[in-house]
């Protein structure tokens, strides 16, 4: 299995940087690119900014007790871990690394090569 490659892209200088909702998200630009940024038991997530089936905002939903993100829709699942649609739907939702590091939060965002499109 060959390991996945990221580019890592500071996102905050610290956690209290985020502005997160009540419901434990917040949103980072990133290249210029919206993407939603969890936090569930004390380990940060990041995944999409719209639900991909039919593109509700995820920052406008919430994150459930046992590590989904669920849309504002139609209440679609998906797994913080791994983005598999966990309410059976067949969907898939991108997901992103996130590292504390100790001088700020960083999202690893794919390295795809000679063209870095993601």
């Amino acid at each position: 299995m060959v390991e996945k490659k990221y580019n890592w892209h500071k996102i905050a200088e610290s956690e209290a940087e985020l502005v997160m909702s009540d419901h434990h998200i917040a949103v980072a630009e990133v290249k210029g690119k919206k993407i939603c940024i969890g936090k569930h038991q004390q380990e940060w997530f990041g995944f999409a900014y719209k639900c991909p089936h039919a593109g509700g905002i995820l920052a406008d939903g919430y994150i459930d007790a046992a590590g989904n993100v669920v849309c504002p829709l139609h209440r679609y699942k998906f797994s913080l871990k791994n983005g598999r649609n966990t309410s059976g739907e067949g969907y898939y939702l991108k997901t992103y690394p996130i590292e504390q590091r100790e001088d700020g939060l960083f999202i690893g965002l794919p390295d795809q090569g000679l063209f870095n499109l993601w």
